[in-house]
């Protein structure tokens, strides 16, 4: 239900840019769910494909360029946000992004405390340790979305006191990624057109933005063996290359041809229906060098009911610890990988409807940060 006039809070979320990705939707997320509770949210950007939805779900959008990374941006940007700040009477001002919070954090300093918002940081990443990224230290609650962040908070700002962190993990919407899912009789079919070279054969699937940490050379590598040793099955890589790493793209390819198995291994590129393809897969894979600070597509996989392999670090480390420990493999021990697939092609694991990570939890434990500090 609506909160009563007098505990509305303000909400201001600042961030870079709303095109995509798990902070953007993080972000809009939040924001939806503040109006729903009867909050004003605002967000502060340089926009993006986004918008649109964020402003349909109730919240205002100020198209600010407050993540360019430049001293003309904090000469621009403190003082009208500070301005801002209090014309607004904004109880809370969340900063997701380094750049945007030295100008948040720079402004709200240069605010009486006695009337300025309550700062809140999020450290979506292990930013690397120096004075520029110390600021995401700075906020009165720092929000941690994972162990893996704790543990790194407490490493590198030690300064920050344990009762200032607060550990949230990302959350899916069982809703949107219900357990058992089916894609629609017309993307079926679709997809079986578009895709004859899948049929009769398990699928294996890697979803990652295509770059030399997130793991393709060891999925192919996987693929290699599960080909010798006579199994059916095809791979799917999906993501985009950014264009400075098409040279990375052009060299998966050619292992592939290498390996002969260009007819075994399809490339997608980007899809905007990854929810669908991940469903009929019969192994979704994550096998990122570097451990993922949380692991969304990971987390949305194991909601779906699919059987997930992934190296045991990171978010994703915390995720399979939690509902699939069976899928957790060492890093990079590509042999440990092709055993555990090729165990799992003939006797699937169940995957437990259960998910302890969801948006609700993750949106009402934001939302009782914001209401702590404001009851101050």
């Amino acid at each position: 239900m609506p909160r009563s006039e007098q505990h509305r809070l303000t909400v201001v979320q600042v961030l870079p840019a709303l095109e995509s990705g798990g902070v953007e939707r993080g972000t809009l997320e939040v924001g939806k769910y503040l109006v729903a509770h009867g909050h004003r949210s605002i967000v502060i950007s340089a926009g993006g494909r986004l918008v649109a939805q964020l402003e349909r779900e109730g919240s205002e959008h100020l198209a600010w360029d407050v993540g360019r990374k430049s001293p003309l941006t904090l000469l621009r940007y403190i003082g009208r946000l500070r301005r801002f700040l209090r014309a607004e009477k904004v109880n809370i001002l969340h900063v997701r992004s380094r750049m945007p919070a030295w100008v948040c954090y720079l402004a709200w300093r240069g605010m009486a405390p006695a009337t300025r918002p309550h700062l809140v940081t999020t450290i979506h990443g292990p930013y690397s340790v120096n004075r520029y990224g110390a600021v995401m230290s700075r906020g009165e609650r720092v929000i941690a979305i994972s162990d893996m962040i704790v543990a790194y908070i407490r490493e590198h700002y030690p300064h920050v006191p344990p009762s200032h962190i607060r550990l949230i993990p990302r959350g899916v919407d069982p809703a949107q990624f219900p357990h058992g899912y089916r894609p629609s009789d017309e993307w079926l079919t679709q997809w079986r057109a578009d895709s004859p070279e899948l049929a009769d054969r398990k699928v294996l699937t890697l979803p990652a933005r295509v770059t030399r940490w997130k793991g393709q050379e060891d999925f192919i590598q996987v693929m290699q063996q599960l080909v010798a040793d006579g199994r059916n099955v095809h791979g799917l890589i999906v993501g985009e290359a950014h264009p400075r790493r098409r040279e990375f793209m052009q060299e998966l390819q050619q292992q592939c041809r290498d390996l002969g198995l260009e007819e075994r291994i399809t490339f997608t590129g980007h899809r905007s229906d990854l929810k669908e393809i991940m469903a009929v897969s019969d192994i979704v894979l994550s096998l990122s060098r570097e451990p993922e600070a949380f692991g969304r597509v990971t987390l949305e996989a194991l909601s779906l009911g699919r059987p997930v392999i992934a190296y045991d670090h990171g978010g994703v480390s915390e995720q399979m610890a939690a509902i699939l420990p069976q899928g957790a493999v060492p890093v990079c021990d590509i042999d440990a990988v092709a055993d555990r697939a090729a165990a799992w092609l003939a006797d699937p694991p169940q995957v437990p409807a259960h998910n302890p990570f969801t948006l609700e939890r993750m949106l009402s434990a934001t939302l009782k940060v914001y209401l702590e500090l404001a009851d101050h």
